[in-house]
This record gives C-alpha cells, sequence and structure tokens, in this order.
C-alpha cells in the first residue's frame, strides 16, 4: 500500500502586495515558491473565506510559484464584508488580472469547494489560460445543492447541528432558510446579525468533516471571520452565484483540452459526490478520485492525499 502523501513544509511568501481592482476593492495577493517556476494559482472556499499559510504547503515550492489570494471582501481584501461589486464574474476577471500582474501566459488552477465552483467558472471562460485543474469538493451551485445544504437534506444528518442553525430564524421564516439569513445578515440590527453570522458559519464549520475536526471547525466561531465568512457567502447563494442553472456542467465541454484531477470525499455533506461525477462524465478527461472514509476538508488524509499527489503530477514529478 502506497503512504499517504502530506503537506509540504512550511513557508513564507517570497512577494505579497494589494490589487487595485479599481471599483472600490483592494485584493489582497502573496506568491509563494520559487519565481519563475511553474505558475499556478490557488482559490479559497467560501464564498467568503480567506487563504492560509497551509495552503501554500499544498505545492512543492521547488517546483511552483504559486499566487494565492484573498477573495473580494475577504481576509486582508479590503473593504472587509463588503458586498458592492461583488460577484463571481467580478472575480474571473480579479483572476485575469493577477494572471497578468503574475506574468503567467497559462498557469494551474487549484480550488476546493467554492474554490471549485470558481475554478470551473474561470476555466470555461478562459480556457486558453488554464495549464492544468486541480478540484476538490466539487460545487456546481444548482438549486439543489443549495438546497440540500440549507433547507433539506443535511439537516438529516446533523439534527442537533440543523436546530442551532434554524433557531435565530422565527419559524414562519424557516421555508426560506437563505433569504431569512439575508435580511438579518445585511440588516441594521448589529447584535442580529453577528449572531446569525456565528450560527451560518458555525453550520458549515462542524459539517465539512468526516469526523469532529476542531482545528478545522473553531475559526469558523471567530466573529470577525464569520461575519466576512456569512455575508459574502449568503450573498452569493442567494444569487445562485450569477449562473444560470447547471451552466458549469452545461458548459464543462469547454474543458475538453485541459487536463484535471477532480478529488471527492465519498461523504462529502456539503457537496454530494453526485456531482463530481456528473462532472467526471462531462469532462472524461479528468482523473477522478472518489475518496472512501472522508467527508469534505482538504486537510482529511484521503483527500490530502490525492491533492498533492496531483500537484506533483503536473509539475511532472510523478
Amino acid at each position: 500500500m502506497s503512504v499517504l502523501r502530506t503537506l509540504y513544509p512550511p513557508i513564507e511568501p517570497y512577494a505579497s502586495g494589494h490589487l487595485d481592482t479599481g471599483d472600490g476593492h483592494s485584493v489582497y495577493w502573496e506568491r509563494a515558491g520559487t519565481p519563475g517556476a511553474k505558475p499556478a494559482v490557488f482559490l479559497h472556499g467560501g464564498p467568503g473565506g480567506t487563504i492560509s499559510p497551509t495552503h501554500r504547503r499544498l505545492f512543492d515550492p521547488a517546483c511552483y510559484d504559486v499566487t494565492l489570494f484573498d477573495q473580494r471582501g475577504c481576509g486582508r481584501s479590503t473593504p472587509n464584508a463588503s458586498l458592492d461589486d461583488n460577484t463571481t464574474w467580478h472575480l474571473v476577471a480579479d483572476i485575469e488580472h493577477l494572471r497578468e500582474m503574475a506574468g503567467a501566459d497559462r498557469w494551474l488552477v487549484f480550488g476546493g469547494s467554492w474554490g471549485s465552483t470558481l475554478a470551473l467558472a474561470y476555466a470555461e471562460t478562459h480556457p486558453e489560460r488554464v495549464s492544468e485543474l486541480v478540484l476538490r469538493g466539487i460545487y456546481t451551485l444548482t438549486k439543489a445543492e443549495l438546497d440540500w445544504y440549507y433547507q433539506f437534506g443535511v439537516s438529516e444528518m446533523f439534527p442537533e447541528k440543523w436546530e442551532r442553525f434554524v433557531a435565530p430564524i422565527p419559524e414562519a421564516e424557516r421555508g426560506d432558510m437563505m433569504a431569512a439569513y439575508r435580511k438579518r445578515l445585511t440588516g441594521d440590527d448589529r447584535e442580529a446579525k453577528i449572531k446569525c453570522a456565528l450560527a451560518w458559519s458555525t453550520w458549515e464549520g462542524q459539517t465539512i468533516t468526516l469526523l469532529p475536526e476542531p482545528e478545522t471547525s473553531d475559526v469558523f466561531a471567530e466573529p470577525d471571520y464569520a461575519l466576512a465568512f456569512a455575508r459574502i457567502e449568503n450573498h452569493y447563494f442567494v444569487h445562485a452565484g450569477w449562473l444560470e442553472e447547471g451552466q458549469l456542467l452545461r458548459d464543462a465541454g469547454r474543458l475538453a483540452d485541459i487536463p484535471g484531477v477532480i478529488v471527492h470525499g465519498r461523504y462529502d455533506m456539503p457537496c454530494p459526490a453526485k456531482y463530481a461525477w456528473q462532472l467526471h462524465k462531462a469532462w472524461p478527461r479528468a482523473e477522478f478520485h472518489l475518496v472512501e472514509g472522508a467527508g469534505h476538508a482538504f486537510s482529511e488524509p484521503g483527500i490530502l492525499n490525492q491533492l498533492i499527489r496531483a500537484t506533483d503530477r503536473f509539475a511532472g514529478k510523478s
């Protein structure tokens, strides 16, 4: 049996800064690895998440020159938690600006969870700019996927956690949880906003791993993180990511010439495996790994193993 691959050692960025997008947003970026090596870009999850030092460790620093960035309103990007001019297509344009800044003609695009959604949207818009795709926790942002997580489905798997998720919402409004949360997350009542942000964020943090993993879930319960995460994620999901229903699978033919790897946990609660399978069928050139005994998080051993093997292989290491 082959040894499970794990993260590369910690590494600091060799450069960092902010990209002024020209419409009020300033996007934080950093680059890690070896300047001039194989170009790659890392797309974090959420929407509303942030990059972390761990994400740099998914790539062999001797082989890659990786650009990582906090998406609009996230992390060190400003204005924090802003919903203005913040859509999927603004982010696709930001990725192109970052590619030009990095001086890359094409680059490997790595995205997990919402990052897989954004990676697909970018790759289907600019296939000529993508050398390879590494995708984890596939989310195609259809109504069925949103309903599964925020209305009925995962609620059956985690009844005690679901009870805490619906608690801030009056029973009369629970027929549309995303809309009920939006009203409060964009309202003027700061106390209600923080309460709902924590409930929304904690629901996700506690349902993304197969087994409880406090080091993963605890960050979701930090008020500053939760506010940006919940506001931005809810904003994107209420608007269905500004995508047509089924658009990402419909347009998967545009990926035909792009090599790729799809990694998905069998017991991924937020992102049902069905959609990863559908993407695999629509994009047969991609290598497909359905990882047994795994949930959603990239930190789960079987998922991490396949991700590291993928970045190694595309760097010509195996």
